[in-house]
């Protein structure tokens, strides 16, 4: 088996996908198709099985990824040893879900580029649900994740700052301006959420269950920013962190209603493989993070209140 090959599995089994495997590469599609072939060839089995357009990892492949990742972890090991004291180099994977790669994370790239430009940073962009098996998966070095605090064993989990959710509306809308607001009030009105599955809209739910409140409307989004947009246009009340909304409150576009929603205990983390190797990049990539969180007012766009939205929501409670 040469490295070259094993490099290719790895990709082709993170993006299940030939063709976005070869432009990550800067292969030709055919050139990765060959070389997984022979790979398969030289052990015997089959590593990938294709379901119409659907690729997907055999068992054998799986097994397999687990020891590659090893593998390259390893080699990367080597590598930093060798070349200790050096400038920093190599690549990088962070992963992340919309709201905090918009509002939390530019500032943390943005100090952690000026510090190290000769690494390669890739993002991607992860459903809040999904980001931890792209720990388990490989697919990730790291990711932050919107979440009650974690627990686990085998993730290290490092809070960052507390997430606070507010009900936004139009100001023209019938229940914002009022001084008080109780569950009862919100019967009947369209709520604006991200779709069911993560961990907040499961608390929201529960907040109004508890009341016996079962009779609302809701229009599910998978992004933040179409939620944001639909109640400045007026279509309903928008449930989200305070953080997305702080430009339309200052600008007048939205309103904070005066509704206590129950402490969701929502926290942006850093989540990391503890079996994995944690390599100078990531070290230092991670401290970058906890900078920037913890002075938050030298970076636009990080912070752990938003002073408006704060007035905003004494003012009316």
């Amino acid at each position: 088996m040469e490295l070259r090959q094993l490099n290719t599995f790895r990709t082709v089994a993170y993006t299940l996908n030939f063709t976005r495997a070869a432009e990550a590469l800067n292969y030709v599609p055919s050139n990765v198709t060959m070389q997984i072939k022979a790979l398969e060839e030289e052990l015997g089995v089959r590593l990938f099985d294709r379901l119409g357009k659907q690729l997907l990892l055999t068992d054998a492949g799986q097994r397999l990824l687990v020891h590659v990742r090893e593998v390259f972890d390893k080699l990367d090991e080597a590598r930093s040893d060798v070349h200790s004291g050096e400038t920093l180099g190599g690549t990088l994977t962070v992963s992340a879900n919309e709201v905090v790669c918009a509002y939390r994370l530019p500032a943390v790239f943005r100090r952690f580029r000026s510090r190290h430009p000769g690494v390669r940073l890739i993002f991607r962009s992860v459903a809040n649900q999904e980001l931890k098996q792209a720990l388990f998966d490989g697919a990730a070095d790291i990711v932050y994740v919107l979440d009650e605090p974690v627990r686990s064993g085998v993730l290290g989990a490092e809070p960052l700052a507390e997430e606070r959710f507010r009900l936004f509306a139009a100001p023209d809308h019938p229940l914002a301006g009022r001084p008080k607001l109780h569950a009862e009030d919100f019967r009947g009105e369209v709520l604006l959420t991200n779709e069911k599955g993560c961990p907040y809209r499961t608390m929201f739910d529960r907040s109004f269950e508890r009341q016996g409140i079962d009779d609302m409307t809701y229009l599910e989004f998978q992004s933040a920013e179409a939620i944001k947009q639909c109640a400045v246009s007026g279509i309903g009340i928008a449930f989200l962190p305070e953080i997305v909304a702080r430009t339309e409150v200052e600008r007048g576009e939205l309103e904070v209603l005066a509704y206590a929603l129950p402490d969701l205990n929502v926290r942006t983390q850093m989540l990391w493989h503890k079996g994995r190797w944690i390599s100078p990049v990531m070290l230092s990539f991670m401290e970058a993070a906890r900078e920037v969180f913890a002075w938050p007012n030298e970076d636009e766009n990080v912070g752990n209140g938003i002073n408006s939205i704060e007035n905003a929501g004494r003012a009316s409670l």
